[in-house]
């Protein structure tokens, strides 16, 4: 699992594309044109770091997912990485456009199926995202962009997934044990995006923060379930004892939000310590921040000794939430650092 860091907008690019800083002036064509060569090229940068990591030759990948809010032509920016990565004209390809910040979830959802269901397959899934797409300057009648403006980042993340790793060859990161995905009733344009002339314009409602901590413990309720659900029995067979004794990956979709979360299900703040580290150092990702979350937080268990890759803990969940209002949620299982 690697993270590129990255930011393509400068002041020359700005300067060269005035219209790009108006709220609403024509310039889809401009920035298109950009993300069609720049979104696969970060994409590239961060898998190749991945597969290096993995060890295994390019040739075993048999399938690739890749995710992007940027773009929309054809061929995709998955037909266009795997060029550029030189894969297998056999490949399967995902392409996985307009998914917002909750499509870290569902790309590793969509692997994990993979991975189960082919034998032997090593799926490749890639998230890149650039704020070009909807970068614009302030509006008074549209306040609400300009957290996103200040928030949002771009980055790049890739992940390779597998089932059954061959020993002393691949070394797993964190078993995804279960998966899902829902949309909270009643919250269509709590988190929407639409793409026009102007570029990618998003739009969140106050609430949202208040909306995805109060619905985020049944989804983790939720998780539970094929392990025979929440009970005492099963927790205590675990080693849960409460919330705490979970490691969390939340999307970062900002401090008012984190801050909901830790407030409604009682948490400590080193729960949340990777999710605001990625935060800080990167701001908002859309798709690719769970995975660098998951890489800060596996780094950092070995660093500081832990016994396993979710901060010395066993049990983990993943949430990813965006447009709609969606909701991805993973059960992960950690593994030992050592």
């Amino acid at each position: 699992m690697i993270k590129k860091r990255y930011f393509h907008l400068t002041e020359e690019i700005v300067k060269d594309n005035p219209k790009f800083c108006a709220y609403s002036a024509p310039s889809l064509d401009d920035r298109q044109e950009m993300m069609v060569v720049e979104i696969p090229k970060l994409g590239k940068e961060a898998a190749v770091k991945a597969i290096k990591e993995w060890g295994q030759p390019m040739s075993k990948i048999t399938h690739l997912i890749f995710c992007t809010y940027s773009g929309g032509d054809m061929p995709g920016a998955d037909y266009r990485l795997a060029n550029l990565l030189g894969l297998d004209p056999h490949v399967k390809r995902y392409m996985l456009y307009q998914q917002g910040c909750f499509g870290g979830g569902t790309v590793l959802r969509l692997a994990k199926d993979l991975a189960e269901n082919n034998k032997g397959a090593r799926v490749l899934a890639v998230c890149s995202e650039i704020v070009t797409i909807a970068f614009c300057g302030p509006s008074e009648t549209h306040l609400d962009t300009l957290v996103g403006q200040a928030i949002f980042g771009d980055g790049a993340a890739a992940v390779i997934v597998g089932s059954d790793p061959l020993p002393e060859i691949e070394k797993p990161l964190f078993e995804l044990v279960w998966t899902a995905q829902t949309f909270v009733p009643d919250t269509d344009g709590a988190i929407f995006g639409l793409h026009r002339e102007a570029g990618l314009k998003y739009h969140l409602r106050r609430d949202v923060s208040e909306i995805v901590s109060k619905n985020l413990e049944k989804a983790l309720i939720d998780a539970f379930k094929p392990l025979g659900g929440i009970s005492d029995l099963l927790l205590k067979k675990l080693g849960i004892s409460d919330y705490n004794s979970i490691f969390w990956v939340s999307h970062p979709g900002g401090p008012a939000i984190l801050d909901q979360i830790e407030h409604k299900l009682g948490l400590k703040p080193e729960r949340m310590r990777a999710t605001r580290e990625v935060l800080s150092e990167y701001g908002n990702m859309s798709s690719a921040s769970v995975l660098f979350i998951l890489d800060e937080m596996r780094k950092k268990s070995a660093q500081d000794g832990l016994k396993t890759t979710g901060e010395g803990l066993d049990w983990g969940v993943l949430f990813g939430f965006g447009p709609g209002l969606t909701i991805e949620t993973v059960l992960l299982h950690s593994v030992p650092t050592f």
